[in-house]
């Protein structure tokens, strides 16, 4: 096997790497708010039921959470998948997963806000959703983008984890090539894209980060 298919090979993974990062992000930071409005709402059952739920995606490893979700159809309900379903597997358990802590970062920091403050913007007649957008919401992205940028850096890794559920990512083909050409280059490769791909990610974040900040340096 030559360089070039070995870097084409790697290619490809990278791509679906990336493709996993992204879409995870899309889905699980929205579904984070929803699960927060859950965990925190006067209902009762609908709190309980938010609880058990960030329990058990945070107490159980991911990889498991990804077998359950792709084999699951199967074995409980007899249902048949096709092979495009372990893409949207691995996309439902990632989601599925990172929501559950993005929900208790979005709890942490808006418990952090004085309750002084929707008292004043009770006064000064300001309605409730003036009161989250326009001054809560910018004070609780900015307390909670450390713990984001955390996860999204961990996010990064975890793609790697695809392989439980043999889905063809950066590391899937790694492991592949280096069985093939019976050297780890593949694999020592991968984790130079893990490194670089974790760098930018970081950079970026921390130019947000700086962005948001009330004092420039």
């Amino acid at each position: 096997m030559d360089i070039a298919t070995i870097l084409l090979e790697l290619g490809q993974g990278m791509l679906t790497t990336i493709q996993i990062f992204v879409l995870t992000l899309v889905f699980s930071l929205p579904l984070g708010f929803l699960i927060y409005f859950g965990r925190v709402s006067k209902n009762p059952v609908l709190s309980w039921i938010m609880r058990i739920y960030i329990a058990i995606m945070r107490g159980t490893p991911l990889m498991l959470q990804l077998i359950v979700i792709y084999f699951g159809p199967y074995y409980i309900f007899g249902v048949s998948t096709t092979p495009a379903y372990r893409g949207i597997a691995v996309i439902i358990a990632f989601s599925l997963n990172y929501a559950a802590y993005f929900a208790e970062i979005y709890r942490s920091g808006f418990g952090s806000i004085p309750q002084g403050q929707y008292e004043a913007a009770e006064v000064l007649g300001y309605s409730k959703s003036r009161t989250f957008f326009a001054i809560v919401l910018p004070q609780v992205w900015k307390r909670i983008l450390p713990s984001i940028t955390n996860e999204v850096i961990t996010l990064v890794k975890d793609t790697s984890l695809s392989f439980s559920i043999a889905y063809a990512e950066m590391f899937t083909e790694a492991k592949a090539l280096s069985a093939a050409v019976h050297n780890v280059g593949p694999l020592m490769a991968a984790g130079v894209f893990y490194f670089v791909f974790n760098a930018i990610v970081a950079w970026i974040m921390a130019r947000i980060e700086k962005s948001m900040s009330y004092y420039s340096i």
